[in-house]
């Protein structure tokens, strides 16, 4: 099966591209065939099928997961800018069945 996504060829076994690693295809909620990743309807009993999203590319730059004041001061001054240090306190408390 070909990847929608990188277009690498696949063998017929596989659930996730050997390439890329997003899934190949999905089963129908209603009655379990297969159908590929970039259909939107079920081509066996025309059940509509819920869009599995694309990965995101994660921490592209500071501003997509920082406060903008905090990014801006990240980018201005990337070799001066140093850490801090906090003392804190953490506490793990299990309360089920207390």
């Amino acid at each position: 099966m070909r990847c929608t996504q990188c277009q690498f060829e696949n063998r017929p076994e596989v659930r996730l591209c050997e390439a890329c690693g997003i899934p190949l295809a999905q089963g129908c909620p209603v009655c379990g065939a297969i159908v590929s990743t970039d259909r939107k309807f079920c081509r066996a009993c025309g059940q509509a099928l819920t869009v599995i999203p694309e990965p995101v590319p994660r921490f592209i730059s500071p501003q997509s997961y920082t406060p903008k004041h905090l990014a801006e001061r990240i980018l201005s001054m990337r070799s001066a800018l140093e850490g801090e240090r906090k003392q804190v306190t953490v506490l793990f408390v299990d309360v089920v069945g207390f």
